[in-house]
C-alpha cells in the first residue's frame, strides 16, 4: 500500500517534564505543537493532557478541552484521545475526557500489564517538580489494568454509543488474540487499525525480529481486515518506525513515545519528529496520506461528529 498514515503522539504520560524542555505541558503549547505537527504531515493526532501547573498528567475534561477546540479550529487533522491515561488513573477517569469530546478515535490497550517506568528515573539527576521521581520509581510495582470486563466497557461506550473507533495498542502477542476475541464477539469491526508497541519494560521488547512475529500473528489473526502501524519508545522510534514503512505498514512517533530525534539530541518539537519520519518514508515510495484519505482508510465517522 502506497499510502501511509502518520501518528503523532504529541504529549503522554510516560515522560516527565524534566526530561525535556520542548514537551508540551500547558493547553496552549500542546494545540500549538499539535497543529505544526499536522502541518509537517501527521494526518492523526493522538493526545494526553497534562495540568498546566505542574505537569502531571490529568484526566480532567477541562484539561482536555483547553486545547481540543483550538486543534480542531486550525486543523483537519484526525483526533485520538487516549482512554489508557495514566496506570495511576482508575477507567472511570480515563473516560470522563473521551465521553465528553466524542472523537473519531481513541486508543485502546488491549491487556493488563507491567508498565515499568523506573529505569528513566536513574538516568535523571535535575527534578523539575517532586512528584516527578516517585511517579517513575514507584513504577516497579505498578499494574496497568486493561482486563476483558474493561476493555469491553470501553468498546460499548466509545464505540457504541460515541462512534468512534479504535487504535487497538498491542504491547505483545497476547493482545492480538484478545483483539480477535473482542472481533469474535462482534464487539469490534474491521478494518482493525493496530499499533504494535515496543520497547515498554513489561512488553514486547524494539527488536525487528519481533516486528516480523507481530506482523505474522496479525495476518493469521485478522487476514486482510487490518491496518497495522508501529511504535516503538525511546531510541528505537525511527528505525523501527523505518522498518515498518518497508514493510506496508503505518507508523507513528512524537514525544510520548520518544523525546530524541538522534543520539543524544532532543528532539525540539513534536513537528521535526514527523518532518523526519515523512522524508524517510518518502524515500521509500510510500505517499504520505492527507486526513480524509485516513478517516476513509479506517472508516471513520468524520470531524463534524464530534463534541468539541
Amino acid at each position: 500500500m502506497d499510502k501511509i498514515i502518520i501518528t503523532c503522539a504529541v504529549t503522554g504520560s510516560i515522560h516527565t517534564p524534566s526530561m525535556s524542555p520542548h514537551l508540551p505541558v500547558t493547553a496552549a503549547e500542546i494545540a500549538g505543537q499539535s497543529v505544526a505537527a499536522a502541518q509537517a504531515g501527521a494526518s492523526i493526532l493522538h493526545l494526553h493532557a497534562r495540568d498546566p501547573q505542574d505537569g502531571r498528567p490529568s484526566a480532567l475534561p477541562e484539561h482536555f478541552m483547553a486545547f481540543l477546540p483550538r486543534i480542531r479550529q486550525q486543523s483537519d487533522a484526525v483526533i485520538n484521545l487516549t482512554t489508557g491515561g495514566s496506570a495511576r488513573m482508575s477507567l472511570e477517569e480515563r473516560l470522563a475526557a473521551p465521553m465528553l469530546a466524542e472523537p473519531e478515535m481513541c486508543s485502546l490497550n488491549m491487556g493488563t500489564m507491567n508498565f515499568a517506568l523506573y529505569p528513566a528515573a536513574e538516568r535523571i539527576t535535575d527534578w523539575k517538580h517532586d512528584w516527578e521521581k516517585p511517579f517513575l520509581e514507584q513504577s516497579d510495582d505498578l499494574i496497568f489494568r486493561n482486563t476483558p470486563r474493561d476493555i469491553a466497557h470501553v468498546l460499548t461506550e466509545m464505540g457504541e454509543r460515541c462512534g468512534a473507533r479504535f487504535e487497538f495498542e498491542c504491547y505483545d502477542i497476547g493482545h492480538l488474540y484478545m483483539l480477535r476475541h473482542f472481533a469474535d464477539r462482534q464487539m469490534v469491526k474491521p478494518p482493525f487499525f493496530i499499533q504494535f508497541v515496543f520497547g515498554v519494560l513489561g512488553g514486547i521488547g524494539a527488536d525487528p525480529d519481533n516486528l516480523v512475529h507481530m506482523k505474522r500473528m496479525a495476518d493469521k489473526l485478522f487476514a486482510d481486515d487490518y491496518r497495522f502501524s508501529v511504535l516503538a519508545a525511546g531510541r528505537q522510534q525511527m528505525p523501527m518506525a523505518t522498518i515498518a514503512a518497508a514493510m506496508g505498514g503505518h507508523v507513528r512517533v512524537g514525544l510520548e513515545d520518544s523525546l530524541m530525534i538522534g543520539r543524544g539530541q532532543l528532539a525540539r518539537s513534536n513537528a521535526e519528529q514527523v518532518a523526519r519520519i515523512r522524508d524517510i518514508v518518502e524515500g521509500l515510495g510510500r505517499t504520505v496520506a492527507s486526513p480524509a484519505e485516513a478517516r476513509e482508510m479506517l472508516g471513520l465517522k468524520g470531524a463534524d461528529r464530534t463534541a468539541f
